[in-house]
């Protein structure tokens, strides 16, 4: 009896720290299956911020302008948030080193280059491109709006540099991620992580690895015909 299918659409972006976590959280999930549910993952573009400049902005700053808030209230935020990270699995630092100040960068040629990735290597490829990037801007702190350190990054990942070079200069990837995001808006999906299972039942947010799992059985055995409703 052959085990059952189901597919992952997970709508992120690579600035987005929930997004590194959610995922840290659903990689457990997998793991605690131990291949019960054959899932294919693949990652939807989602630019939480498309018009930020080439050069980037201090994440500060930026934080700062977004949900007016005071340095002091910024920390607790950043503790929070690398408490919940290191309890998934993927630390986040609080604190900022030295001359090394948290950055936001323009996402979108990391956007296309995951596009990329998934047409010439699949899902898993993608997928290990995509924990590059988050390690990359997460915790190496490299300029992930760079196009010279996102061909670093898939060259480190065993992808061809050159055609990964063309495929950035490439208008009709740039056009075909634009649509990708317009079909997201549509469909509903206004924050990330979003996990669309089957293109039918969303797990929003960076949920516990039991929220995951629970609802990649319930859906696989939809699909199969066991149950009738969720």
């Amino acid at each position: 009896m052959s085990r059952p299918t189901v597919d992952v659409q997970i709508w992120s972006d690579v600035m987005c720290p929930w997004c590194a976590i959610g995922y840290a959280q659903y990689a457990k999930a997998l793991a605690e299956l131990d291949g019960e549910i054959d899932v294919e993952t693949r990652w939807m573009p989602f630019e939480l911020n498309p018009d930020m400049p080439p050069e980037g902005k201090s994440q500060a700053q930026h934080l700062a302008e977004t949900y007016n808030r005071s340095e002091d209230e910024l920390s607790a935020m950043r503790r929070r948030l690398s408490e919940k990270a290191a309890e998934a699995g993927f630390p986040i630092p609080a604190d900022e080193p030295a001359g090394q100040p948290g950055m936001m960068w323009n996402t979108f040629d990391a956007h296309k280059l995951l596009r990329w990735a998934l047409a010439v290597e699949g899902p898993e490829a993608q997928t290990r491109l995509s924990q590059a990037l988050f390690r990359a801007h997460f915790q190496e702190r490299r300029s992930i709006g760079d196009r010279e350190v996102l061909l670093d990054i898939a060259e480190a990942e065993n992808f061809d540099r050159g055609a990964a070079a063309e495929a950035l200069d490439e208008e009709a990837l740039g056009i075909a991620v634009r649509l990708e995001e317009k079909r997201g808006l549509e469909a509903g999906i206004n924050s990330v992580p979003s996990f669309v299972v089957n293109g039918k039942y969303l797990i929003p947010g960076a949920q516990e690895p039991a929220v995951f799992s629970a609802t990649l059985r319930r859906v696989a055995a939809m699909a199969a015909g066991e149950v009738r409703n969720a």
